[in-house]
């Protein structure tokens, strides 16, 4: 499939698909014209990546932790060795230090609109 497919049927841009592939995180084939065509498994390796990105993983755990993933769906199951389940272990550490902040603003907000005297909005 071209870039501009893969784009619709995963929901980034086609300039997202293209840092992708800078960071070495998707490898289209190239036609003889330069067109990219990536296979149907590159659906999959974009949702991952997509869904690692917004869990906080920087681009370059993703480029070592997407490829250790077999499977799909239930059938999905990560291989690491030792080094990899260690840095791994950390990046889940830092994330939950961030769910841990986002939690206690989300609480302070909501504290704060339930406390607060609504204004009429300025014209």
């Amino acid at each position: 499939m071209k870039i501009g497919e893969l784009a619709r049927r995963t929901g980034v841009t086609t300039r997202t698909l293209r840092y992708y592939e800078e960071q070495d995180l998707l490898h289209p084939e190239r036609q003889a014209n330069g067109y990219r065509t990536y296979p149907e498994s590159a659906v999959l390796r974009v949702e991952q990546v997509r869904d690692l990105l917004a869990a906080g993983l920087s681009t370059r755990v993703i480029k070592v932790v997407v490829p250790c993933f077999e499977g799909s769906g239930a059938r999905l199951r990560p291989q690491v060795d030792g080094e990899l389940a260690a840095n791994l272990a950390r990046e889940v550490e830092q994330m939950n230090a961030r769910i841990d902040a986002l939690t206690r603003n989300r609480d302070a907000v909501c504290r704060f609109l339930r406390s607060a005297t609504p204004t009429a909005a300025a014209d």
